[in-house]
């Protein structure tokens, strides 16, 4: 499973993990409780539930860049170019525009 912090505005708002091929977003549950809270999407409402998928979510497939700029990202990176996950991990946390960032979640190596 890799998984990753989504960000909004510099706080958790929730976590992102994909496992087998099955994506899930889960809101935070300090970021659902305090007033002012905005959902990251119109299409992830904020809610207790977590929401999944056999796709990458829009909303964050969205973040990614396409055309020539998607080829030398995935080039310099040595992603596969449909492999939008890990491109959304390898990028969500530079330079990003708009109220969110994704940060992945490194499990420690147990030494």
């Amino acid at each position: 499973m890799r998984a990753a912090q989504v960000l909004y505005n510099g706080q958790l708002a929730g976590i992102l993990s994909k496992s087998g091929g099955v994506y899930r977003f889960a809101y935070d549950k300090n970021y659902l409780s305090q007033a002012g809270s905005r959902p990251v999407s119109l299409t992830l409402p904020l809610r207790e539930a977590p929401y999944e998928s056999d796709v990458l979510f829009p909303a964050f497939v969205n973040r990614l860049s396409e055309g020539s700029n998607k080829a030398i990202q995935t080039r310099l990176l040595k992603i596969d170019e449909n492999d939008y996950f890990s491109l959304l991990l390898a990028t969500g946390g530079n330079d990003s525009i708009g109220p969110l960032t994704i940060k992945e979640i490194h499990e420690p190596t147990g030494n």
